[in-house]
Formats: C-alpha cells, sequence, structure tokens
C-alpha cells in the first residue's frame, strides 16, 4: 500500500471542521494497547503509525473526501471554491465551512465531467462567459443580459407568484445554456448549509457553467440570487457569495440583479406619508414587493442604492425583514415535521438539478458521450437512479 504523508491526514480532519475529539467519536478509535483513542490519533497524524486501509476508509467517509485524496504527496492548496466574495468579518464555523468546501469540490467534479463529454459532442463555447468587466458598467451588463434572457419585466412580474416568477427566470437562463441547481447539502438534511453561509455559487465556464441557489432561501430572494450568480458569470469569475454586499464587485452584481428586476421608473413615486417610520416603509415596501414578484430586502436596497431611502433606515427594515423571514422558515420546518408524503424522489431530484441537466445527460447518455456510472456522478446520484431520472416525465 502507498505511504501516507501524516500532514494530509491532518488537513484532511481540520479542512472537514473536525477537531481532535470529534473526529476519534465519528472514527470510533477506541483505546488499544494501553494507547488512548486522543495518543493513537495524534500518531496517526504525526506519522508514528500508518493508517490502514480501513481506517483510511472510514477517514474518507467522516472527513468527505474521496479515498485517493489520502495518497497525495502533500496537501492541495486552498481554493477549491473559487474566490469567496462573501462579508470577512461574518460569523461562520468551520464545520459549516467544511460542509460549503465538500459541496464546491462535488459541484466542481461534475461540472469537469459534464465540460469534458460536451467537448467529445463539440459543443461550442457560450460567447457571453467573461464577456464584461467592472470597467464597462452596471448598464452594459444589464443590456447584454436582458437580450440574452429575452424575459421582458412585465413576463417576470405576469407569473403568479414568486415560485412561478423564480420558474421562469430560471427556464430562460436554462435556454442560454447555463445550468440551474438547487443545491444546499450533501445529500442529506442533516448536512443543510444554511444562507447565513452561502446563498449562491457561480461556477464560470465557456462549455457547462453553473450557477447554484440555495433552496433554503425564500422563493423571492432566490431571484436575485440567481441574476447575481449570472452577473458573475458574465464577468467570468468562479466563486460563492452570501450575506452582505462587502467588496466592490458584490455590490456590482447586487445592482445589476435589483436593477433587473427592478428598474428605475419602477419607484419614482414611491413615498409614504412618514419617511421617518420604519413600520409604515416596511408596510408599504412588502406590499410592493410581491405586485413585482421580488423578495422585500430586495427591493429595499434598491431604494437604498438609487438614495431613495438612508442606510440607517434600510438597516432597520431589512432588520425587520429578517426577522419576519426567519420566523417564517420556524413555523415552515415545524409544519414540516408534522406533514407525511411529499413530492416522490424523481420529481423532486428534477427540480433540484434542473430539466435542461437532466434532458443533456440523457442525450449524452443516447450518444455514448457518457456512461451510466458518469451520469450518476453529474447528476448526484447512484447509476441505478440514472435511467428513471432521465426518461421520467
Amino acid at each position: 500500500m502507498p505511504q501516507v504523508n501524516p500532514e494530509v491526514l491532518r488537513w484532511a480532519r481540520e479542512s472537514a471542521g473536525l477537531g481532535p475529539a470529534e473526529a476519534i467519536a465519528k472514527l470510533g478509535l477506541k483505546a488499544a494497547r494501553g494507547t488512548s483513542p486522543a495518543d493513537r490519533l495524534r500518531a496517526l497524524e504525526e506519522g508514528a503509525d500508518a493508517p490502514t486501509r480501513a481506517m483510511l476508509s472510514k477517514m474518507a467517509a467522516q472527513y468527505r473526501r474521496p479515498l485517493v485524496t489520502f495518497y497525495l504527496k502533500q496537501p492541495p492548496p486552498k481554493g477549491e471554491r473559487g474566490t469567496d466574495f462573501r462579508t470577512v468579518s461574518a460569523r461562520r464555523s468551520s464545520g459549516e465551512e467544511a460542509l460549503l468546501d465538500a459541496l464546491a469540490r462535488r459541484l466542481l467534479a461534475r461540472q469537469e465531467l459534464l465540460k469534458s463529454a460536451l467537448l467529445d459532442e463539440d459543443a461550442e463555447p457560450l460567447p457571453f462567459i467573461g464577456s464584461v468587466s467592472l470597467d464597462d458598467g452596471v448598464p452594459a451588463v444589464l443590456a447584454s443580459l436582458r437580450e440574452t434572457l429575452g424575459l421582458p419585466t412585465d413576463a417576470f412580474r405576469a407569473a403568479q407568484g414568486r415560485d412561478a416568477a423564480f420558474r421562469l427566470l430560471r427556464a430562460r437562463v436554462e435556454e442560454t445554456g447555463v445550468f440551474v441547481l438547487l443545491a444546499g447539502n450533501l445529500g442529506s438534511h442533516h448536512t443543510n448549509i444554511e444562507v447565513e453561509v452561502f446563498r449562491g455559487m457561480a461556477l464560470a465556464d465557456e462549455i457547462a457553467p453553473f450557477v447554484v441557489v440555495n433552496p433554503h432561501d425564500s422563493s423571492g430572494a432566490r431571484c436575485f440570487t440567481l441574476l447575481h450568480e449570472l452577473a458573475h458569470l458574465w464577468l467570468g469569475q468562479t466563486g460563492v457569495s452570501g450575506g452582505l454586499p462587502g467588496s466592490p464587485v458584490e455590490r456590482f452584481c447586487n445592482d445589476v440583479a435589483s436593477e433587473y428586476l427592478l428598474p428605475d421608473a419602477d419607484f419614482t413615486d414611491f413615498r409614504v406619508a412618514d419617511e421617518t417610520d420604519v413600520s409604515a416603509w416596511a408596510s408599504a415596501i412588502s406590499a410592493r414587493a410581491a405586485e413585482f414578484n421580488v423578495s422585500s430586502s430586495m427591493l429595499a436596497y434598491r431604494l437604498f442604492r438609487a438614495g431613495r431611502i438612508d442606510e440607517t433606515l434600510w438597516n432597520e427594515v431589512s432588520g425587520l425583514f429578517r426577522t419576519q423571514w426567519l420566523r417564517g422558515r420556524k413555523r415552515r420546518r415545524g409544519r414540516m415535521k408534522t406533514q407525511t408524503g411529499g413530492p416522490g424522489y424523481y420529481r423532486q431530484m428534477k427540480h433540484q438539478l434542473g430539466s435542461s441537466l437532466v434532458a443533456l445527460t440523457g442525450q449524452l447518455m443516447a450518444s455514448g458521450a457518457l456512461t451510466t456510472t458518469k451520469a450518476g456522478r453529474v447528476l448526484g446520484v447512484r447509476p441505478k437512479t440514472v435511467h428513471m431520472l432521465v426518461a421520467g416525465p
């Protein structure tokens, strides 16, 4: 068996967000031959003892790494998920970051498999990926997005509610060749990644670009996130987004998304009787946001960026909307615990993966560009379920 670098073992544990005590519990390490579990783990990570194949398999499962990772000569460099566009000061646990890293690794691997198959089929590069820069300005990106998507504002607002509006927007995006996935865990609710950790992810590529939207966010916010990540693709950027706009590029992408959904003309007459009344502003914003099929927080941000409300008022109304959303989420989760049934597996998976990715995977299987096993990896499902997934309604 190839020699294992103990530095890789320690890196794998730490990058999984596990302290020694947590790793000992997950690996099931017991005292042996007078050596405590802590000393056994320390011996493995310092090179005093060599791990068995069975122990490496346990580590691969618990640290969420492929087995082959443990035979690397050195720990790989950081940067598996591209640029981190999130606010640096936000508080996030190492465990949450480890889940996000694992999700990004899986998505990038799936993207690479799909790209390889598409290249075998002589797929043409998409011209809009990386077609603009920050120097071009928000109006240039907006014009390109509107022309490429071909979705008039009136059509978006005519959708019957925010969920329907997101489905419409997602369908138009997928028609351009961008794959839109809903992904917020590693396949189990036990690994759910909250929106406080990430809202969206852009995986820029001219052949197989991915946009990932965290499904744990509100339906109205998903439209904003999707457009925000599209702006990153137009800039040619791979990375993860979330939280307050802490950098110029995040503010730029936020402005693109918000102005796409809410042009200036939509709120030139937006007023409340008492402009110092936070509750009045919150009520008026919520009503107008529902009318436009957007989130209340997004409309508040747009008003702030347009200079219609100041930063203090924006923070106050945003705080109210945040509190309301958290309460609503708690109620929804409470109802889910008491409900039985729900959408079927294949219907749910198609919703998460997007009809475009599922249909294309079926076509690539039919052409021989993807085996069933590789198709399963692209879709993130077991090979035995692939045929039913791509053949279903």
